[in-house]
């Protein structure tokens, strides 16, 4: 729980010392700006609020690997949720407004988990999971936006070192094999999840794994 304190927290102070220019910058997510992937973290915020308050009383049915559901294909914008960020994030207008929202509604998400107790089983996605599984699953949610509000803003701080690298040890358990250690967390953040093609000498560092690749999580 403290790891996912401390990949939210760094996610929103890289939100908010974004200047307002690049919140028109292309964002790590195809097709999606800047401005649309704060508008996500804005709903992501509010998922986890909801989550954390809707208890259940039956027995786990996943944990913080079997939350991801593996997808056949990357988001093609179709479908009408993702087809509404980018409106409601150009709703806001001046970026201070997604700005204000989301460090609104993410304290207060960061808050109810602070006061989460890990053992206590929720339900989300027709899954139950207990809240310590949950708030882990999201480390990676976190870490991977992360990553994609920086990829076309290189002076932004990106996400710390340990998000990283307890991100890959996840994204690797959904897998159900370890990347190359020649692979640092990041790039086996980005190739794994198809966030970028991997290079030759990558291809053949993941012989043997890439028939796996890339996990698209939802």
């Amino acid at each position: 729980m403290d790891l996912f304190l401390r990949a939210w927290t760094a996610l929103l102070t890289a939100v908010a010392e974004l200047p307002d220019e690049d919140f028109e910058r292309p964002s790590g997510c195809t097709g999606w700006l800047v401005r649309d992937l704060v508008c996500h973290l804005v709903i992501d915020a509010q998922d986890v609020l909801i989550t954390l308050v809707t208890p259940a009383e039956a027995a786990a049915t996943a944990d913080a690997a079997t939350y991801w559901d593996l997808l056949p294909g990357p988001p093609t914008g179709d479908d009408p949720l993702d087809a509404l960020i980018p409106r409601l994030a150009a709703a806001y207008g001046e970026p201070r407004w997604l700005r204000f929202h989301l460090d609104d509604v993410g304290s207060a998400a960061g808050r109810a988990a602070r006061l989460a107790d890990p053992a206590v089983r929720v339900e989300t996605k027709d899954k139950v999971l207990t809240a310590g599984d949950y708030l882990s699953a999201y480390v990676l949610e976190w870490t991977l936006h992360h990553l994609d509000l920086v990829a076309h803003v290189p002076s932004a701080e990106g996400p710390p070192a340990e998000a990283l690298a307890a991100a890959r040890a996840l994204l690797e358990r959904i897998a159900g094999t370890p990347f190359p250690g020649a692979l640092s967390d990041r790039d086996a953040l980005l190739v794994g999840t198809g966030r970028r093609a991997p290079t030759e000498a990558e291809k053949a560092a993941l012989s043997g794994v890439d028939a796996r690749l890339p996990l698209i999580l939802g």
